[in-house]
């Protein structure tokens, strides 16, 4: 990493400064493998069920998974940008727009949402250990739930088996993650399109739900097309942040910018609709539709769940170690970098997926879709969007890297603190409370608010970018 002179400890360690050439290793292949590695989880097998469920038919909820990512690659390789350009993570990128102590807290906002989901893939990956531990002993593991936790002993011991594999990936760092990345991309690709096959020659096609028409009324598909879009943006919402955080390492702007188009969008729609089809086919191979794999590789028993048991966990680990742990290590470590390495941001990370009890946060589609991904949504919308508004806009993407690790440097702000990136963060989050209230079921508000919910991720978007622009308008000149 480039050492700084005159950097302030409180804002500067080896993790957080920007990178050298030699660290440059990221062609637009390992970018690629990367997104891969990241689209083949559980959750993206889920998603075009959910949005089934909610009312739409197949091919709507496969359109809606295609649109959200292309539209979600767009701030993807504008924030890439910055990181390549300038080699920072993505905490230290935000000092520009919210000064070095305002950087905090949208970092640490990202930070918790990424703990959330790296609690909630763990818990996945566990699963899948109880289930196949199951099979293979006829169901002798199951038991009683235990107190506080709801679950039972094997379950907690399985989760915290599988929580604990990824301590070696922390401890070894992200070229570890890269290497994982670029050997399990192939693999995921493969075993994706031999599971679509066997479901359509054991079903003899892929059953009724690719055919079946949209269960919702017709005034009501646009208002679930309309959540369930914010909802596929609010999917990667936390990546559209920290892609820095990898592109820091890309060896030039195409390399990034390729990576990405080809990483996201189409293997996002392809295994959204796998798990569509798949689940179509179950309909008729076991009476029912089974939406989450982990019980599909149950039923499939013998050979056939090893295997695909054993490709869930390593798609889960993928995605866990890129999309959730390495942000939050960062956005920790930049609470108080002299003293919390990215090794130790990691580890706190990982101490965040035990406690919030991510089996919990899994409820109903709808509350996963609506209040899970809607609600973050509106809460990182707002930070794309003045990050994005100050790096090309105010900045033109020119950065006084040095001065990004000076508290009394031309970022510092008011005693550490720029107020336009802090107030337009309030004007981007505030006109979707109302809708997040009334969908936890804590007010009664106005349609209008439901409405501008639905939105919830474009309205803080594009409110906060230009509040920002209209703020730092006001603020005096940098110096």
């Amino acid at each position: 990493m480039t050492k700084l002179e005159n950097a302030d400890p409180a804002l500067w360690n080896e993790d957080l400064a920007p990178v050298g050439e030699a660290q440059r290793t990221w062609d637009w292949k390992s970018i690629a493998a990367l997104w891969v590695g990241m689209v083949v989880c559980i959750p993206t097998y889920t998603l075009a069920g959910g949005l089934i469920s909610s009312g739409l038919s197949a091919w709507q909820a496969v359109g809606v998974v295609l649109l959200g990512n292309l539209i979600v690659l767009l701030p993807m390789i504008l924030t890439g940008h910055a990181g390549t350009k300038h080699g920072l993570p993505f905490p230290v990128l935000l000092r520009s727009a919210f000064g070095p102590k305002g950087a905090q807290i949208p970092a640490l906002a990202r930070g918790l949402v990424a703990c959330g989901w790296f609690g909630i893939n763990t818990w996945f990956g566990g699963s899948a250990i109880y289930v196949a531990l199951n099979i293979l002993t006829g169901d002798a593991l199951k038991g009683a739930a235990l107190p506080i936790l709801g679950i039972d002993t094997a379950q907690t011991v399985c989760f915290l088996v599988f929580w604990a594999a990824h301590i070696w990936f922390i401890w070894k760092g992200t070229e570890s993650i890269r290497w994982l990345e670029q050997i399990s991309a192939p693999f995921l690709i493969v075993m994706g399109l031999i599971l679509l096959g066997w479901a359509y020659n054991k079903a003899g096609g892929f059953g009724p739900i690719l055919s079946a028409p949209p269960t919702a009324p017709p005034d009501k598909i646009g208002m679930i097309a309309a959540s369930g879009l914010t909802a596929m943006v609010g999917f990667w919402a936390t990546m559209a942040l920290n892609i820095c955080d990898f592109t820091r390492f890309a060896k030039s702007q195409k390399d990034q910018v390729v990576g990405q188009i080809i990483g996201l969008p189409l293997p996002m729609a392809l295994f959204a609709f796998i798990g569509a089809a798949v689940t179509s086919a179950t309909v008729v191979i076991y009476g029912e539709p089974i939406w989450n794999p982990i019980d599909l590789a149950g039923k499939m028993g013998g050979v056939g769940v090893v295997l695909a048991l054993f490709v869930l966990l390593v798609a889960t680990v993928t995605t866990n170690l890129a999309a959730n742990l390495v942000s939050p290590a960062y956005d920790i470590s930049n609470l108080a970098p002299s003293k919390i390495s990215f090794r130790m941001g990691g580890y706190i990370t990982a101490g965040i997926g035990i406690a919030i009890f991510p089996w919990k946060l899994m409820g109903s589609a709808a509350t996963y879709i609506v209040t899970w991904l809607g609600g973050y949504s509106a809460l990182l919308g707002p930070i794309a969007g003045i990050l994005i508004a100050d790096y090309f806009l105010i900045r033109r993407t020119q950065l006084d890297v040095p001065d990004l690790f000076r508290m009394d440097g031309r970022y510092g702000g008011t005693g550490g603190w720029n107020l336009a990136g802090i107030g337009a963060l309030a004007v981007g989050i505030l006109p979707n409370l109302p809708g997040f209230l009334h969908t936890v079921g804590l007010a009664t508000v106005p349609p209008v608010f439901d409405a501008i919910f639905a939105w919830a991720w474009f309205v803080g978007f594009f409110l906060a970018g230009a509040a920002y622009l209209a703020l730092s308008a006001c603020m005096p000149k940098e110096t």
